[in-house]
């Protein structure tokens, strides 16, 4: 999908993804070598945003596979649609179950789900496979496997082999530890807040009626609540959102009283919110 790292970061700020070096390297390290990419980092950073930018860039399809606990088999590669099935088996009662089965069992009665969605597509496919650290450790076996041979196996119809790889990203939140097995066969990208003129950038980018002093107001008290010892550290979608909101309110300058007003867009905890409140200099930034 990619010629260079410099095409990556180019087709990238295509789309309003601003890439890193270390991002924009990875993800044609990850094109080039066929490998999966496992992205790492705190929520709201731009993982999941990093993998619809490539689909975008590439014109391929975004498959997604939301983790949480609990997701299985089903729900991740296949069931098959039981209600029609059940229709066809009344519909042929003076059938034989050995033709009955032959055919409820074929693709017409076939659910797929994300994954073999993704292996079984010949056309350019991102597959996303978003907070895998919320799922099971069951179901981490079943990725690896998955994602070892690109390969899926249906009993009853045989094994379905992609002719044409995805470009696969899994993100995590660092929820829990993921396996080294699972490790291994990715490349490893942590995205974490960005510097302070890339984050100005960004800001530009998405909020692009915000003045320039303003936003350089904005990304330093950002980064001086990041220095704070808090529960949840702003990410960049919440200085994109704080951004939006003093846009929104008109204001020119920051001063406690509008800060103080709208802190509850940047922080998601009353104590953190007090501790922002008493902790915060604005006149030493």
């Amino acid at each position: 999908m990619f010629t260079s790292v410099d095409d990556v970061s180019a087709r990238l700020a295509e789309t309003g993804y601003l890439a890193s070096p270390a991002v924009a390297t990875t993800v044609f390290l990850a094109d080039r070598l066929g490998k999966p990419l496992l992205v790492e980092g705190p929520a709201g950073v731009g993982k999941t945003e990093l993998a619809k930018a490539v689909a975008q860039v590439a014109g391929a399809r975004l498959v997604r596979l939301q983790c949480y606990e609990g997701v299985d088999e089903s729900r991740a590669l296949y069931e098959w649609n039981h209600a029609k099935q059940l229709l066809r088996i009344s519909a042929g009662r003076e059938e034989s179950w050995d033709e009955t089965r032959t055919d409820i069992f074929s693709e017409e009665f076939l659910l797929p789900r994300p994954l073999l969605t993704a292996i079984r597509g010949d056309e350019p496919t991102v597959l996303l496979i978003d907070e895998t650290d919320k799922a099971d450790v069951e179901m981490e076996g079943l990725l690896l496997e998955v994602l070892s041979d690109f390969q899926i196996t249906v009993p009853e119809l045989g094994t379905v082999t992609a002719t044409r790889r995805p470009f696969v990203v899994l993100t995590s939140n660092a929820g829990r530890e993921l396996s080294e097995a699972l490790r291994r066969r990715c490349l490893f990208l942590h995205i974490g807040f960005p510097e302070e003129e890339l984050e100005r950038r960004i800001v530009r980018l998405k909020v692009p009626g915000l003045g320039t002093a303003l936003t350089e107001s904005v990304v330093r008290v950002v980064g001086a609540l990041r220095a704070m010892d808090l529960r949840k550290m702003p990410s960049v979608a919440e200085t994109i959102d704080w951004a939006r909101t003093l846009l929104a309110l008109g204001a020119d300058t920051l001063d406690e009283t509008v800060v103080r007003d709208s802190l509850g867009v940047i922080l998601k905890h009353q104590d953190d919110i007090q501790k922002a409140a008493a902790k915060l200099d604005l006149d030493a930034l």
